[in-house]
C-alpha cells in the first residue's frame, strides 16, 4: 500500500523523483546529520524494492500533509478542516502560487461567510435555478 500511495501523492503534485528528493532535503526539520534523499532511493520505495525508515516516512507525511497511517495504508485519507489549515502557520499555495497571510485571511472570511449565509439562501426552484432574494419590498 505504501508504494502506491507514495507514487500517487508524488504524481498528484506533478513532481519528479528528483524534485521530491530535493524537497525532502530542504524541509525545515531535516536533520543535517542524516543522508540526503535521492531520486533512486525514492524510486526504490515506490517500486517496493526498499522500505524507508520511520524518520523518512515522517518526512514524507509532513511534506504531503498526510498521516503516517495514511501512507502505510492503515487509514484512508483523513478529513481536513480548511479553517484550521488556513489559520495554521504552514505555507499554503493555490495553483502553485504562494498565498500571503492576507490572502489566507480573505479566503477564510469568504468561505466562512458563504457557509453562514447559505442558510438564508432560498432552495433551488423546480426549474433547477436558484432564486436570489434581494429583499426588495414592492
Amino acid at each position: 500500500m505504501f508504494p502506491e500511495r507514495l507514487r500517487a501523492l508524488r504524481r498528484g503534485q506533478k513532481m519528479t523523483l528528483a524534485q521530491l528528493a530535493d524537497a525532502l532535503n530542504h524541509l525545515p526539520d531535516a536533520d543535517q546529520t542524516t543522508r540526503k534523499n535521492t531520486p533512486a532511493q525514492i524510486g526504490n520505495w515506490e517500486r517496493n524494492l526498499r522500505t524507508p525508515s520511520y524518520l523518512e516516512v515522517r518526512k514524507l507525511a509532513e511534506f504531503f500533509h498526510v498521516t503516517t497511517d495514511y501512507l502505510s495504508g492503515r487509514a484512508d485519507q483523513e478529513e481536513y478542516d480548511l479553517g484550521r489549515i488556513f489559520l495554521s502557520g504552514k505555507p499554503l499555495t493555490f495553483n502553485q502560487e504562494q498565498l500571503s497571510s492576507e490572502d489566507r485571511y480573505e479566503l477564510f472570511q469568504l468561505m466562512n461567510g458563504y457557509l453562514h449565509g447559505r442558510q438564508q439562501r432560498s432552495l433551488p426552484s423546480a426549474t433547477g435555478q436558484e432564486e436570489l432574494d434581494l429583499h426588495f419590498d414592492d
